[in-house]
């Protein structure tokens, strides 16, 4: 099953999609809707945001 992947500042849906399986580390997420960029890790649906990229 799949999942989107929300924004861990805003709660908004980003443009990306995860599975169970899925494992990030240090992955570059924008947010479209409050146009920021972090670093995130994602684990077993759980989503983390590292820091924030100015």
């Amino acid at each position: 099953m799949k999942k989107w992947i929300f924004c861990p500042l805003c709660n908004g849906k980003t443009r990306l999609q995860i599975v169970e399986t899925t494992k990030m580390k240090d992955f570059p997420l924008f947010c479209p809707k409050c146009k920021r960029e972090m670093l995130i890790e994602v684990n077993h649906y759980k989503v983390r945001m590292i820091s924030q990229i100015k």
